[in-house]
């Protein structure tokens, strides 16, 4: 039985079929009717019984999960500034500080992917790493390498699932970008 509905169901299939014989049964008498069918002394034990076996269906239609946003812990704003604006292209979206010399939270942005830079103590943790899925990769490339950027000049890596640039920040995290492979192309 997958859920009450069937019991239900089963009781007014039963009520239906015993009305065309002439036998007037009410709604409830035929849900006891069903539970004694499986053996139950009535209805409610019947339904608890269905609840605690069934795993709860999950209402999705209002849930919409977003893509993460990725959180980097950095020390310096402007080596940070210099690595996600000048290096990658980043633009600034926003950014916050509780107090005129307090640590700098911020959301940088390109093409769609957002990231939170901190410099907050307890954001995060030097040295994550983040796989970012994208299209356009060896564009991309030929801009960071044609950026000179005096810090850092990543390859173009082939994987078993994509082509890969992999950077890492003055901070120690890496991005690594991938323009996944369609198997059978």
């Amino acid at each position: 039985m997958r859920d009450f509905r069937d019991a239900k169901l089963m009781a007014k299939s039963l009520r239906e079929a015993l009305a065309e014989r002439k036998v007037d049964v009410t709604h409830s008498e035929t849900l006891e009717l069903v539970a004694a069918q499986f053996g139950y002394d009535n209805w409610n034990i019947l339904a608890a019984k269905i609840d605690a076996a069934e795993p709860r269906q999950r209402k999705t239609e209002a849930v919409s999960i977003q893509p993460a946003i990725p959180i980097f812990r950095i020390f310096s704003v402007d080596k940070a500034m210099e690595f996600y604006r000048g290096f990658l292209g980043f633009n600034v979206d926003w950014e916050h500080r509780f107090g005129e010399n307090s640590p700098l939270y911020c959301q940088i942005s390109r093409s769609g992917m957002l990231m939170h830079l901190s410099e907050h103590a307890g954001d995060a943790s030097p040295g994550a790493r983040v796989f970012v899925p994208m299209q356009g990769i060896r564009a991309f490339h030929a801009d960071l390498i044609g950026q000179n950027y005096p810090y850092m000049r990543p390859g173009l890596e082939q994987a078993d699932w994509g082509l890969e640039v992999t950077v890492i920040d003055p901070f120690s995290n890496r991005i690594t970008f991938c323009e996944r492979e369609i198997k059978g192309s």
